[in-house]
Order: structure tokens, then C-alpha cells, then sequence
């Protein structure tokens, strides 16, 4: 099969940082599917893999995102059949799903949005995922129409940010305020559905105070966590929860203390990576996600299709997110 690989850990400008390859087609496990890759999706996990895990020579597969057909199941397989459009991000202790055939534990997939393409549904399984777990099961959110407070959401132009505006307007009663510094990822929250947003790059604890909101009671940080977090502290109401995805340098976590605040971790490949016994949920909530969509309540986050999936095209797509500027998802289809 065809498949993009990275040999060592080499920047993004190298020409030689990701290669076209060929590799023997993978076989699946009891509990697998063997899926068609039509389209994927690139996210900051791909280009932290590439940059930090030198395979030293051996050829190596990228990519956590991916939408497509199943060509196969294994024996234990009861949730699909061969022919069935599927969505999912997979496992970071397996393979990546940037080649032709990708092997994933049925467990963790969910049934593609009928009304989506390939490459439109590609652009949701990790962040709907990640956004998911962290609004429900980390920062406990009350859904409606329970009294859910605000929700600060920064950097809510990115691919998390994203579906996390939406997931919250569309399932809690609460007030999502967003955060972005430039007029078109502004733009792009309030059409998400952001009650409100403010910029980043500037004095967000006074920006609130403008919008007459004295705290919020849950944060989810999607970057810059260090850069952001005494900011965080103060904009926190007592009792609050801060909820980090990134991998900050260090904080002084005892500046929580005061507001007997709690930190949550989500770690959306813990679940797969661990083989807990809930895997399953992640499958469950990729299917409510999907039903979202079709009953038109959730949008594709995807906003740039960088064309087939090769090294080059895959390359583009490392140095975009790297830049760290990116609204919504990047996407490739087709080999």
C-alpha cells in the first residue's frame, strides 16, 4: 500500500521530513477494522511525534484523523460491516492513518455523518473527541438544561476550540466566551456560535470585567497555557476548573489554592493507548457527534483541503500547524 512515512526527526523545512513509501498492506486484529483511507486530517499531535520520536531510520506512519471505507473486520468485530462509512482518530501507540489501508480497534470508530464528505467528516474525530471528553468528563459541564455558568474558551478559532464552541452552545445552557486575536478567527468563533469573544493577545481579565462577567467557573486552555496562566488564575471564580490539552512549560500550581480551584488533563489517546474499559465510549460519543451533524446542529470544522495525500502535500500541512496560526482543520483526500 502507499503511505507517507518519516524516517528521523527532521524540521519541517528538510526536504526530506516526510516520504512517499511502500508498505505491506496491514491485517486486522479481533477487534479491528481494516479501513480505505479516503481522506485525513493533520493536528499538533502529528508534527509533536515527527519532532520528538526519532525512529532513527525506521519508516514510520503519521497522522490521527481519518474518514473512509471498511474493506475488512476481524472475528470480534459486532459494531460494522464491510461497505460502512466510518470516522475516527485512532490510537497513537498504533500505526497513523497517513497510507492507503489503516488497521483501528472498531471500539474507538464512529459511523461517518451521512450529510458530510470524506474530507469534511476527516476533520472531526480528534477535536470532537478531545472537546468532548474535556467539556463533559474533565470539566463536568452540566448539559441542558442545567445552569452551566460561562465557559472561556482560548483559543477557540483552532481545530479543538472549534467544535468546542459548538458542542457547548448545542448540549449546555452555558455562556461560551471564546477567545481569538485577529479579525477572521473572530469572525469564524461568532459564526460557531460563541456568545462572546475576546483577544488573547491582550488584558483578557479586563476584557471580561468590560463584558460584566466578575468570573468564569470553567476555562479550557487549548494552547499557550504558561503564557496564559496567571491570566487564567485571576479570570477564574472560586471553586472554578482550568481545563489544559498543551504541554506547557512549568506553572506554580499552588496559585490555585487560594480559589480552591482544581486542574484537569485530557489526554484523548488514554483511553486507546491504555485499553481501558470504557474505550467504548469514545466510539458512543462519535456517533452522538455524528447525529449532531446530521440533524444540523454541528458544522465540519474544516477549513483548507491541501489536496492528495502525499509527503509533499502533508509537509504544507506540518508547517501550517506549526505556525500555529490555523483555523479549523486542515485536510487531505485521496492517494
Amino acid at each position: 500500500m502507499k503511505a507517507v512515512v518519516y524516517t528521523h526527526s527532521r524540521p519541517v523545512t528538510d526536504p526530506e521530513v516526510l516520504l512517499d513509501a511502500t508498505l505491506p498492506d496491514p491485517e486486522p486484529g479481533p477487534h479491528d477494522l481494516l479501513v480505505e483511507v479516503r481522506a485525513v486530517s493533520v493536528n499538533p499531535v502529528d508534527t509533536k511525534v515527527r519532532k520528538r520520536a526519532d525512529p532513527v531510520g525506521e519508516m514510520r506512519v503519521l497522522g490521527w484523523d481519518a474518514a473512509g471505507i471498511v474493506r475488512a473486520r476481524g472475528a470480534e468485530v459486532s459494531r460494522f460491516h464491510v461497505g460502512d462509512a466510518v470516522y475516527y482518530a485512532g490510537s497513537i501507540a498504533r500505526p497513523g492513518c497517513n497510507s492507503e489501508l489503516h488497521v483501528v480497534d472498531e471500539r474507538i470508530v464512529g459511523h461517518k455523518p451521512a450529510t458530510l464528505s470524506f474530507a469534511e467528516a476527516a476533520a472531526l474525530p480528534l477535536t470532537a473527541i478531545t472537546a468532548w471528553e474535556m467539556l463533559f468528563d474533565r470539566l463536568a459541564l452540566p448539559r441542558q438544561p442545567a445552569a452551566a455558568g460561562t465557559l472561556l474558551i482560548i483559543g477557540g478559532a483552532g481545530g479543538v476550540g472549534s467544535i468546542a464552541i459548538q458542542l457547548a452552545r448545542r448540549l449546555t445552557a452555558a455562556r461560551v466566551i471564546a477567545t481569538a486575536s485577529r479579525a477572521e478567527t473572530r469572525d469564524w468563533c461568532l459564526r460557531l456560535g460563541a456568545h462572546d469573544v475576546i483577544d488573547h493577545s491582550g488584558d483578557m481579565p479586563a476584557q471580561l470585567t468590560a463584558l460584566g462577567v466578575a468570573g468564569v467557573e470553567r476555562i479550557f486552555c487549548t494552547n499557550a497555557t504558561d503564557t496564559h496562566w496567571k491570566a487564567m488564575v485571576r479570570m477564574l471564580a472560586p471553586q472554578g476548573r482550568i481545563g489544559l490539552i498543551d504541554d506547557p512549560g512549568p506553572v506554580d500550581m499552588r496559585d490555585l489554592k487560594p480559589k480552591s480551584a482544581s486542574l484537569h488533563w485530557e489526554a484523548m489517546f488514554a483511553r486507546s493507548g491504555f485499553g481501558t474499559p470504557d474505550m467504548v465510549e469514545q466510539h458512543n460519543l462519535l456517533e452522538a457527534v455524528a447525529a449532531l451533524v446530521d440533524s444540523g446542529q454541528v458544522r465540519t470544522t474544516l477549513a483548507e483541503t491541501y489536496g492528495r495525500i502525499d509527503a509533499a502535500n502533508l509537509a504544507r500541512a506540518h508547517a501550517a500547524v506549526e505556525s500555529g496560526r490555523t483555523r479549523g482543520k486542515i485536510v487531505l483526500e485521496g492517494f
